[in-house]
């Protein structure tokens, strides 16, 4: 099991995106969040086979049909023992 910090940037706000990307982590069966930031970029951490948060990787390089992404950023970090859900954050 891994968990993985990702950081997606470009016009990725107000097109669905936190929405679309819990629905595809459910569907890989992983934990973890997502949330907007300020500075409007998204804020993803996953967590769950390597297998799956690496194709939701993928999946966050494209986004929804609305999205434009620019650039993600991926680092690992350590893993959560408690969490067993992947919701949806707000700031």
């Amino acid at each position: 099991m891994i968990r993985r910090h990702f950081l997606i940037e470009g016009r990725v706000q107000g097109v669905g995106f936190r929405h679309w990307a819990a629905g595809a982590a459910r569907k890989l069966e992983l934990t973890g969040w997502v949330r907007n930031l300020p500075r409007g970029s998204v804020e993803v951490q996953a967590q769950g086979r390597e297998e799956s948060v690496d194709a939701l990787g993928e999946l966050l390089r494209k986004g929804p049909a609305s999205a434009r992404v620019v650039r993600v950023t991926a680092i690992d970090c350590p893993v959560k023992e408690s969490e067993d859900t992947f919701h949806i954050r707000h700031f």
